[in-house]
Formats: C-alpha cells, structure tokens, sequence
C-alpha cells in the first residue's frame, strides 16, 4: 500500500453511475493510504437519481469516505489553483462528455473548472475514462489528451467488445499505481490493457 499522507488528493466524479460502486471502492482504498481527499462534483453526478443508485446517497456516502462536504458548485471549484489546494486532481470517473470538454478548454461544470484551476499550478491531473465512445467520436480527444502536459490516464481497455465496440473503461484497480506515477509526473504503462472478465460492464 502507498503512503499518501501527506498528499491532497482531489476526487472528482463524472456521471458514469453504473461505475461508481468500484469508484468508491477505490477511494476507500486511497483512505487507507492517508491521502487528505476532496470530493468534487459534476453537476449531474450531483442531481441525478439512477438505477445505480440516489445522488443524495452518493453525497452522503462520499462525506462519510473522504469526511469532508463535496464540492458541488463552480464558485467552489475556482479557488483550487489560486489557492493551491491540491497535489493531485483524479477524474474518476470521466465520461466522454466530460473528456470531450476538457480536451476543447470548456469548463461549464465544477469538475471542469476543478481541471481548470489546478492544471494552472502544473501539477498532475488523473483521467479513469469510462465511456461508449472512446473508439468513436471521443477517440481524437483522448488522443490530445494523452499528448497534453500533466494530464496521465488510468490504464483502459475495452470492456465489451461484441456489444459496445467502441466502449472503453479504465482498470481502476489501477489507480493508486497511476497516482503514485503521475505524482512523479509519469505516465503508468501500458496504457491500453486488456479488461478482465470480472472487471466488464454490461
């Protein structure tokens, strides 16, 4: 296990619901390790109820892991660069509308103008993609992204190929790897992995 103790970690979710119970998995985990975490929400993570699950219960349960109110306006998100508040932000997940606007400097939600403010400090930024289209229309943004300074991918693959082909999702069991390397200002490699079976959305 790391130790992240004395790192700030941000954590900000996207609306990839049917990913969010590994998500918080993953932040359990990167409890453990000491890391200070801050919560950040996109708007429609935010307000959003699924068949995955309540956003107020996602709310609740995000204050209970990481012990701090998540930040869920862009008033909120703002401060992050200015005041230097994090050594790491980690997208977790990031849908590709997210990636899309990220990759073409839009930032019309929290967890974009959180991307924003703190690449401004040129520190690491952390990308766990999960999204339908990452072989389709989203391809040329991954690509900018993976050639944009500071900004590291979670290791991903395609999670099913004969239904969504061009569905991709990160290993996320990966991700306190790609941290620690991304704080180095590595990219973890190989990028592209295959995608177990016990790891495959439907």
């Amino acid at each position: 296990m790391y130790d992240f103790s004395s790192k700030n970690i941000g954590i900000a979710l996207t609306g990839s619901f049917c990913t969010y119970e590994k998500i918080f998995d993953c932040i359990n985990d990167l409890k453990k390790t000491g890391a200070n975490l801050f919560p950040i929400f996109s708007f429609q993570s935010a307000t959003t109820n699924t068949r995955f699950g309540e956003s107020s219960e996602f709310i609740k349960k995000i204050k209970h892991l990481t012990g701090k109110e998540p930040i869920l306006t862009i008033p909120e998100a703002e401060p992050i660069g200015p005041k230097s508040m994090l050594d790491i932000l980690v997208i977790a997940p990031c849908t590709g509308n997210t990636l899309s606007k990220l990759a073409n400097g839009i930032s019309d939600t929290p967890v974009l103008m959180a991307a924003k403010s703190h690449l401004r400090n040129n520190k690491p930024l952390v990308i766990s993609l999960s999204t339908n289209d990452a072989l389709g229309m989203n391809l040329k943004n991954i690509g900018i992204l993976l050639n944009t300074k500071n900004i590291y991918f979670v290791p991903f693959g395609q999670d099913n190929y004969k239904t969504k082909p061009n569905s991709m999702i990160a290993r996320v069991e990966l991700l306190a790897d790609t941290i620690a390397s991304a704080l180095s200002y590595r990219q973890i490699q190989p990028v592209i992995q295959p995608i177990s079976k016990n790891e495959l959305l439907q």
